[in-house]
């Protein structure tokens, strides 16, 4: 497999890994209601999602809620990891592969 098509999918896993991520964070934030701090898991799925929602808060400005972030985070995260899954079947197209 030629790097570039390599280096595509490793960041398509991460920011997979993050996406699920931020969904079981927001299920459990709903199931668990005001006590979700208290859960080991919402706290495990935030640790992951935690270096994600940061770089979406350090670019955002201020006047977008702190609250609103994760959610801005996973949509951004979507949209990337479609634009990661085009280029991927871009560059597979190029190397005359089937992807």
């Amino acid at each position: 497999m030629p790097f570039d098509i390599l280096l595509v999918s490793i960041l398509r896993a991460i920011i997979e890994v993050a996406g699920f991520a931020l969904l079981g964070q927001g299920v459990l934030a709903i199931l668990a209601g005001k006590y979700r701090e208290q859960n080991l898991f919402y706290r495990i799925l935030r640790t992951i999602t935690q270096p994600a929602v940061r770089a979406v808060r350090v670019v955002t400005p201020r006047v977008i809620l702190d609250a609103h972030v994760p959610m801005l985070t996973f949509f951004l995260l979507f949209w990337l990891w479609l634009a990661l899954a085009l280029l991927r079947r871009h560059l597979c197209g190029l190397h005359g592969l089937t992807c």
